[in-house]
């Protein structure tokens, strides 16, 4: 379809409110997706990040609190009270 002039081209034969309406409306809601998927990810990201933090830290907690129980076990067997007791 050719057009006489720009005009011409934006009036869309009478049509033109509607479908730079539509286009207008169109790229709105392209763009507010777009806006929210960015945001997601960046909220996602420190979601994991959070969560992998935690496990870090449960990790560790894990860890130091066998260790705690193993060294105060060592204790327990090679005090002098314990030998003691064996005899």
């Amino acid at each position: 379809m050719q057009f006489e002039s720009f005009s011409a081209f934006v009036d869309m034969g009478g049509y033109g409110f509607y479908v730079w309406l539509s286009f207008g409306v169109s790229l709105l809601a392209l763009g507010i997706l777009a806006f929210d998927a960015v945001r997601q990810k960046k909220v996602l990201f420190k979601a994991v990040e959070k969560e992998q933090a935690r496990k870090v830290r449960i990790k560790a907690a894990k860890t130091s609190a066998t260790s705690q129980v193993k060294s105060s076990y060592s204790e327990a067997q090679a005090s002098p009270r314990n030998e003691e007791m064996k005899q």
